[in-house]
């Protein structure tokens, strides 16, 4: 996401496919996740039934935390980088303090810094692996031979 990836669709679209992808990851782990829970808390006999009654009930709200989380995420990223005018790793972790305060904020003012500062050093933990490894698995650049220097004549 960081290091000027400029595959991406420009900052409005952007928001958009953000939260949809993440709303889809949310419901689809979720269903994966409660369809589990649901059928080992069903009687024998009944497990398919419990679980996809838990599916139903709970993959629709875990998509909805996840897609929120994502949307605004990636909104404080777009505000961010249009403020900053920069495309570096400190935009996700400011991005990310930013949605875990805002979050957070029903909660109360401490609760609201407590998650901001949680949410920001996970996102700079994210963004400090994402930097090691592309260092790690970056190719290197190979020297170019530069071309021998021709004999001048002499000059007298």
């Amino acid at each position: 996401m960081s290091h000027g990836d400029h595959s991406r669709d420009p900052c409005p679209y952007v928001i958009l496919n953000d939260f949809g992808g993440a709303f889809s990851m949310g419901a689809i782990g979720g269903g994966i996740w409660h369809g589990i829970k649901g059928a080992r808390n069903s009687p024998r006999g009944e497990r398919l039934i419990g679980s996809v009654s838990a599916i139903k009930a709970r993959a629709p709200v875990l998509g909805g935390n996840f897609g929120i989380w994502g949307g605004l995420f990636s909104s404080f990223d777009c505000a961010v980088k249009g403020y900053r005018q920069k495309e570096d790793p400190w935009n996700a972790i400011i991005s990310g303090f930013l949605t875990g305060g805002s979050l957070a904020l029903r909660a109360g003012p401490r609760s609201a810094l407590g998650s901001a500062i949680g949410c920001g050093i996970l996102l700079g933990v994210f963004e400090g692996v994402g930097v090691v490894m592309s260092r790690a698995f970056a190719q290197p650049i190979p020297p170019i031979p530069l071309p021998e220097a021709q004999a001048s004549p002499a000059i007298a």
